[in-house]
């Protein structure tokens, strides 16, 4: 008998007793795909493991968002210029510029080395996943196209306390119009980060080195 015939042979000794062959009817399964997971607090859940990837988060009022993006990228350390998606809210790139900062419209579409260029770039978002500390962009106006959220070097991003959801499968069902429609979906797992075979950490490989988040809660 060889390895395989063998393998075989121990799964029906092993299920020999399971008389219902199929296996959702001899273990029915109580869970509804995308109906998310019992979780006391699921807001605070995504702050937590959104911290745990080292990236700031702060709670703030709706009130509060425009100086709170200024903090923002002062706190991540941009200087001089900033990405502002056409869609963004004017209340806070008016902020943004009344810092003195430069609010780069990508209208028409930025080059690769004017964003390479760029400080930083401010984005609203659709949905974060408090189960895994993740914040999902579907580039709606408010978020821009995908380059936009991964070549400048920090990254704040602002989200609603209602946008976000226990697990990955509530998520998917709240962004699941965007990918009929053919746009893409930014997953993002704090700042970019990667380490080589001897566990080398590199920040800023395939993302913004830094995450900052600005929780809005009323």
């Amino acid at each position: 008998m060889d390895a395989k015939q063998e393998i075989l042979a121990r799964i029906r000794r092993a299920t020999a007793d399971i008389v219902e062959k199929d296996p959702e009817k001899d273990t029915p399964i109580h869970w509804t795909y995308g109906g998310g997971i019992a979780m006391d607090d699921v807001v605070g859940t995504f702050q937590q493991k959104v911290e745990d990837y080292s990236a700031t988060v702060v709670r703030v009022s709706s009130a509060e968002v425009p100086q709170a993006v200024v903090d923002g990228l002062k706190a991540t350390g941009a200087e001089s210029t900033v990405v502002v998606p056409v869609g963004l809210d004017k209340s806070w790139v008016t902020a943004i510029e009344g810092a003195g900062l430069t609010a780069r419209a990508d209208e028409p579409q930025l080059t690769k080395t004017e964003l390479d260029n760029t400080d930083a770039v401010v984005t609203a978002a659709a949905v974060g996943v408090a189960d895994t500390g993740t914040i999902v962009l579907d580039h709606e106006p408010d978020q821009g196209r995908r380059a936009l959220s991964l070549v400048p070097d920090r990254h704040v991003c602002v989200i609603r306390a209602d946008q976000v959801v226990s697990d990955v499968p509530e998520a998917v069902q709240i962004v699941k119009s965007a990918v009929h429609e053919g746009r893409p979906l930014t997953w993002i797992s704090g700042g970019s980060a990667t380490s080589d075979i001897e566990l080398s950490r590199v920040d800023g490989v395939h993302g913004p080195r830094k995450l900052y988040v600005i929780l809005v809660q009323d």
